[in-house]
């Protein structure tokens, strides 16, 4: 399927890009998000008539993800879960777990956004992950795995 993006989208092209996707893919997902639109003669004349408009747009949602990045990174995130004697927890620390403490340090993180190259945390530490606010900005955050032991 023929679509025109309406923003960036990692591995796929630019603003205004006219590129040949999986039809699910682009039904499912770019459409829905409004990410995409099919590229109909129509659909290509709306986008060139507001292309200025969007690339505003995108400009400005590009610099506000690059001031949260500013404040994100480097940041010591705690979470405090049950956890055995050998520092094995019960349960484990998911990106839903690390979103919830980052909005309650003032942070709007959608667990999507979150990065956790090995999986869910299950042992007390110190884990390097990323966050990804937009499709060219990243920030790197310190999560910090508590025990706090049972009795």
């Amino acid at each position: 399927m023929q679509i025109i993006l309406m923003e960036k989208v990692s591995n796929l092209g630019q603003l205004g890009d006219v590129v040949n996707v999986k039809s699910g893919f682009a039904r499912n997902y770019l459409i829905p998000q409004g990410k995409a639109k099919r590229a109909t003669e129509q659909a290509i004349a709306e986008f060139q008539s507001k292309r200025a408009e969007l690339e505003k747009k995108q400009a400005a949602t590009l610099t506000a993800a690059q001031a949260i990045a500013a404040k994100l990174e480097g940041l010591l995130v705690q979470i405090t879960q049950k956890a055995g004697s050998d520092g094995k927890l019960f349960g484990s620390v998911t990106n839903a777990n690390i979103a919830e403490a980052l909005a309650g340090l003032g942070f709007a993180v959608e667990r999507a956004m979150i990065h956790m190259p090995h999986g869910q945390l299950k042992q007390v530490g110190d884990y390097p992950l990323t966050i990804s606010l937009h499709s060219d900005v990243t920030a790197s955050v310190t999560v910090s795995v508590l025990g706090d032991s049972v009795l």
